[in-house]
């Protein structure tokens, strides 16, 4: 069981038993540690002993790439209703955010990452997040997989982060449930408008496409108004479903 001790602003990762070394002193992770518990350094400095959430995974997980933001994950999860018992079928893993997001929830997820080496880096962070008995993240194209016949649908909820997700979006409705969700994440309009034409060619009902922003509030002597730091856009996220 991996803790996070936070003193601060400094967050470190620990097992227990293990030890922590900082300038702040060194401390010895009890073997029995238990989240909510504070400990001190040996220079008498204290952390607190916390358990890893989602928002800690987003922070923490080891990246091969730019991760799904926290925001996005929710919209995911809100749209489609994901939940407890769900079969997912996922492709496009990378740090395997919004994976390890949907094993936490109680799904059942099935995630294809393309690259090898990216694959074994979430299987690492699926270990992390304590989800290695819900998430099998497997290496390879899904569109292989299926053209195979490798994968034993039909899925509740189809989520993709890939290239080809008109292609896979077009086969959406053999591979989901009566009323299950397609949820497609694009970082261009251009491809957003493929899969929007591939989900409407393929019979899918409820086609609608969002645009994620969110801008952070800033609050001084002077007043309050949104930042006017970054754009705060991230992508397109697209949701239909099979009627």
């Amino acid at each position: 069981m991996t803790v996070l001790l936070v003193h601060g602003d400094r967050e470190y990762l620990r097992e227990p038993g293990e030890e922590l070394q900082t300038d702040l002193g060194v401390l010895d992770v009890p073997a029995d540690v238990e989240p909510g518990t504070t400990l001190e350094t040996h220079l008498g400095e204290p952390f607190e002993v916390r358990p890893l959430r989602g928002p800690d995974l987003f922070n923490h997980f080891e990246r091969t790439g730019a991760p799904m933001m926290p925001r996005d994950v929710g919209l995911v999860a809100g749209h489609t209703g994901v939940a407890r018992g769900d079969r997912v079928l996922d492709a496009g893993t990378g740090t395997g955010v919004l994976a390890a997001y949907l094993g936490r929830m109680g799904a059942d997820v099935t995630t294809f990452e393309r690259d090898p080496d990216f694959a074994e880096v979430a299987r690492e962070n699926m270990a992390l997040a304590d989800v290695l008995d819900r998430v099998d993240v497997r290496a390879g194209d899904v569109t292989e997989a299926l053209d195979a016949g490798d994968l034993d649908g039909p899925f509740d909820v189809l989520t993709l982060d890939t290239e080809d997700a008109p292609s896979v979006v077009a086969r959406a409705p053999d591979l989901l449930v009566d009323g299950g969700f397609v949820a497609v994440y694009s970082p261009f309009v251009e491809q957003t408008r493929e899969i929007v034409a591939a989900a409407r060619e393929a019979g899918l009902a409820d086609v609608e496409t969002l645009e994620t922003i969110q801008r952070h509030m800033d609050f001084d002597d002077r007043g309050s108004r949104p930042s006017t730091a970054g754009v705060g856009h991230t992508g397109y996220l697209t949701f239909a479903r099979r009627s």
